[in-house]
């Protein structure tokens, strides 16, 4: 099993071309899956039956896991046997016809548009940190960016007079997210007076940088969006919360479903059909015609 989780890792890695943080989450997931197998004495993807890997669902249930978590290490599980199977590590697939655990659907929590905008104007200030904070909020919601792709966001992808941004999301793949209005004005201010002080000699070409002229973290993303939303009474705001308020918004304005796919980078459409409890009137494909801070 050892030798099969470490191959299986490496077609991610390689040939997915998965990032590096899904690589090491599908590497936990695994380790775990494993342990489970040693210690009911299967050593091989042949030793392992579909009542055994039933056994490691029921026993992530008992340790007490999320049903959400349950499903996404069961969904690993899977295609570590399907891999097996395709690369003749293993004559089946125990796992082929193992469905997945049901979840209670939940929807995405959101931000009205009032509260959005209390949001972004709790940072004030004129200085080069101010300056960046404001612009991380407004591009994360703006945008719909996801926190890793706003920390890898680079300048050469950065095209504001054509009103777009080159995003890499998921397993490296490029997409192309309309920036507009407050976002785009609040991203070239910063840039063009807050980052020239941030930056330092040898500084990345990263467009959000920290004090010390380095790239700016994750973890400075989250405390920054915490501290916001602290300060307009919504404790434990999350960054992914902006990404389901710029979802549902551009639902509520009119925008189709699929282009909402197409900016959020959501490979199923399915994934994107979560925000479609939302009321809408009619379909319009516009982004400015949208977005509530577009048309500002």
């Amino acid at each position: 099993m050892d030798e099969a989780l470490k191959e299986y890792l490496s077609y991610l890695r390689i040939e997915r071309g998965s990032s590096p943080r899904t690589v090491e989450a599908y590497g936990r997931d695994l380790r775990d899956y494993a342990a489970f197998l040693a210690d009911a004495g299967a050593a091989a993807p042949d030793d392992v039956d579909r009542a055994l890997i039933a056994a490691y669902e029921a026993s992530l249930i008992e340790r007490g896991y999320a049903p959400s978590s349950v499903k996404r290490r069961v969904s690993v599980v899977k295609g570590l046997h399907r891999f097996c199977l395709r690369e003749g590590l293993a004559a089946g697939n125990p796992a082929d016809a193992l469905p997945l655990p049901k979840v209670p659907e939940r929807l995405p929590d959101v931000l009205s548009i009032d509260q959005v905008e209390d949001l972004i104007d709790t940072v004030a200030g004129d200085d080069a940190r101010a300056l960046r904070d404001r612009a991380l909020l407004e591009v994360l919601y703006g945008c719909g960016l996801r926190v890793g792709e706003l920390v890898g966001l680079d300048g050469d992808a950065v095209f504001l007079d054509d009103g777009f941004l080159r995003v890499t999301g998921k397993g490296s793949k490029e997409r192309i997210a309309p920036i507009a209005g407050a976002a785009s004005r609040a991203l070239a201010r910063y840039l063009g007076e807050g980052r020239p002080a941030l930056a330092r000699p040898g500084s990345p070409g990263a467009v959000f940088l920290n004090a010390r002229g380095g790239r700016l973290s994750r973890q400075t993303v989250h405390k920054v969006v915490a501290r916001a939303g602290q300060a307009i009474g919504v404790g434990g705001l999350h960054p992914h919360t902006l990404r389901h308020s710029f979802a549902t918004h551009l639902l509520e304005g009119g925008a189709d479903l699929r282009v909402i796919q197409e900016i959020l980078g959501h490979s199923d459409i399915s994934t994107t059909q979560v925000y479609t409890h939302i009321d809408r009137t009619h379909l319009q494909a516009e982004y400015h015609a949208a977005h509530p801070r577009a048309r500002r």
